[in-house]
């Protein structure tokens, strides 16, 4: 049934409008007593945010409940209007905490954080996240709907954005795939204040935006975004729509900040005591008076919390048991059968990893996922089951840095477990995906194939020589480069027990099977010792680190060595950041006093922390077949032989 917009008053507006100025000087304040923030967006969308308060479902109190409406804020930098909400809307969040805006160990820090501020839906901050994310959510709430029902997921995803936003590239791809999908209960309302931090957005967009998303199948929609009745109608409209919407709201940056309205330095730049405490006094506040709400104010806003319990409460009677067993089982990752390879067998880890993404998926109903067009090559394909929004299998096309931000969006929605896929040597596009991913510690599993100079023909543009070292450097990613088939499914194993994302970077080329079967114990530690020296297993006099296709050149090394009397031990590290977090008495087990030297086709400088010696790539690859460079670049037997000799004697 259509969603009827509210007939408003003159009372009402009179009312509204006093409740739009409790925020802006809210917002105002915060920025004040911090000397830090942005006012200028917060006070320009609080007539806006007042509107949307009056047809939410949210329910502090229950801030995970499935059903919920999801509120987003693409530009993180209107920080102070997403507190000052959540503060008015009766989630964990107190006026105390509004005064400690921007501070060290607040609740409110300068860009919203999930997991660190209750109501919070995602991390933003890197202008066009916020919007892909969105759009990921929306995704997430098709498929779920399909799984539960129309009844049980009947919720709105909104998300405002500014022109930042649609200038990033970011959100034209994910918008396109929102087009494509008819995301009908995804809501975009667009700051369109006309300014940026260097001034007019003329100076450098001046695009037809309602013409752009008529193109990717949206429903556009245009109102003053300070006249309550233009915002209500078009709210209600949007809400309304069978395909994903947009609210051209035209504002006036810092609205209220009197000589400072439609000012850019309302953007990032505190407005001064004498300016708020006029405007106060302007608009009938306080003039002198700090954070104040009125209890008529807060009781009108606190409805956002009475409709939205109610809303949970009836929600909850719709549950019947086998559907809440449904929803218990989405993430159960306890009963999965992984496939099984023998020593000796020869499979690229891509191929592998394709058979333990489909074992995964027959057992978890919540794994979901695809690739950038790269389906075939990736072998991301589940098998068995139908497209989106149908079945599980997405195909991102050629978006792939949109393709990391939905995914977070479907991480952060609570029913799913996603994947995505593309070559690692584009992984480049994902990083600000995956580094928000990291930020939060959401869960998404990122699977990169054509991991090195391995790749050969397609020369230095497709061979990833620095990204193995960016990945390393990130805190709260692992990143899992296996050996083979059975190592790969220890890795998928102990990734799954962690709540963090992961990486899986994984060879074009057949592996040897080196691995007896699946140690996940051992993978658990990062590197652990594949092979011991035979000559002398207590005091080896040379380690060697490897992981990925360069374990089976350590292994054949190690044979050479040994023969010219060297003893030599094979530690393989599938996991760096794992093995890096161990004890000394672990690292001291593997390396006792031994010379260590690291193999891996990839810029390796980070083996410097273990290694004495580094066998990697100087350069950036080139064009020829995989075994031509590897002996190229000095991957051979022959050629870490001549180094290990070097080294110990």
């Amino acid at each position: 049934m259509a969603l009827a917009p509210l007939n408003l008053t003159d009372e009402d507006k009179l009312q509204l409008a006093k409740m739009a100025n409790t925020l802006r000087f809210l917002c105002a304040d915060m920025v004040q007593r911090a000397n830090s923030g942005h006012p200028g967006a917060p006070m320009g969308l609080a007539d806006i945010a007042t509107i949307l308060s009056l047809y939410l479902k949210l329910d502090p109190a229950n801030p995970s409940w499935l059903n919920r409406d999801r509120v987003i804020f693409s530009g993180g930098h209107a920080s102070a209007l997403v507190y000052s909400l959540l503060h008015v809307w009766g989630f964990e969040i107190s006026k105390e905490d509004l005064m400690q805006f921007r501070q060290l160990d607040s609740k409110t820090p300068g860009h919203p954080e999930y997991k660190h501020t209750p109501g919070v839906e995602i991390t933003t901050g890197p202008l066009g996240q916020g919007i892909a994310n969105a759009v990921g959510m929306a995704f997430a709430s098709k498929y779920a709907q399909n799984l539960l029902g129309k009844e049980l997921i009947s919720h709105n995803v909104f998300c405002f954005c500014g022109d930042g936003d649609l200038q990033e590239g970011i959100s034209y791809e994910a918008c396109s795939l929102a087009g494509l999908h008819n995301l009908e209960n995804l809501v975009v309302i667009y700051d369109s204040n006309g300014i940026s931090i260097e001034g007019a957005v003329q100076k450098a967009f001046n695009e037809d935006i309602k013409g752009r998303f008529i193109a990717q199948g949206w429903e556009v929609l245009e109102c003053d975004g300070h006249n309550f009745s233009s915002i209500n109608t078009a709210l209600v409209r949007a809400i309304n729509a069978k395909k994903p919407s947009i609210i051209i709201a035209t504002t006036t940056i810092g609205k209220g900040a009197l000589s400072l309205e439609g000012n850019h330095k309302t953007h990032g730049t505190p407005l001064g005591g004498d300016i708020i405490a006029q405007a106060k006094s302007a608009l009938g506040f306080e003039s002198s008076a700090e954070f104040i709400i009125s209890d008529d104010v807060a009781l009108r806003f606190l409805n956002v919390k009475e409709v939205g319990a109610l809303a949970h409460y009836e929600w909850q009677k719709l549950l019947t048991p086998d559907t809440q067993a449904l929803i218990d089982s989405m993430l159960d990752t306890s009963n999965i059968t992984y496939p099984t390879y023998q020593k000796g067998q020869s499979i690229a880890t891509r191929v592998s990893n394709g058979e333990i993404l489909n074992a995964i998926a027959t057992s978890l109903k919540g794994f979901l996922g695809g690739s950038a067009d790269l389906a075939p090559s990736n072998n991301t394909e589940l098998k068995g089951e139908q497209d989106f929004p149908n079945g599980r299998n997405m195909h991102f096309g050629i978006r792939e840095h949109a393709m990391g931000a939905i995914c977070n969006g479907i991480a952060n929605y609570g029913l799913f477990l996603p994947f995505c896929a593309t070559f690692f040597v584009f992984s480049d596009y994902l990083t600000p995906s995956i580094r928000v991913a990291s930020l939060m510690k959401t869960r998404v599993m990122y699977v990169f194939t054509h991991d090195s100079i391995g790749v050969g023909e397609d020369g230095a543009t497709h061979q990833p020589i620095e990204h193995l070292s960016h990945f390393r450097a990130m805190p709260n990613l692992l990143v899992f480069r296996p050996c083979d088939a059975n190592e790969n499914i220890a890795c998928w194993q102990v990734a799954l027990q962690h709540h963090t994302p992961s990486v899986f970077v994984l060879s074009r080329q057949n592996l040897e099977v080196v691995c007896d079967s699946p140690n996940t114990e051992a993978v658990a530690k990062g590197g652990y010792i594949l092979q011991e020296s035979t000559l002398d297993s207590q005091n080896p006099k040379l380690t060697l680190l490897a992981s990925g296709s360069e374990v089976k050149l350590a292994l054949d090394s190690q044979q050479a060595l040994e023969q010219q009397g060297i003893a030599t031990r094979v530690v393989s590290v599938p996991c760096f950041e794992l093995l890096l977090a161990q004890d000394r008495a672990y690292k001291q087990k593997l390396f006792g006093t031994s010379k260590v030297m690291a193999i891996e086709a990839a810029r390796g400088l980070e083996w410097y922390v273990f290694a004495d010696d580094v066998v990697g790539m100087e350069s950036f690859g080139a064009s020829g077949k995989g075994e031509t460079l590897f002996a190229r670049f000095g991957f051979s037997v022959d050629n870490v032989v001549q180094r290990a000799k070097a080294l110990c004697l």
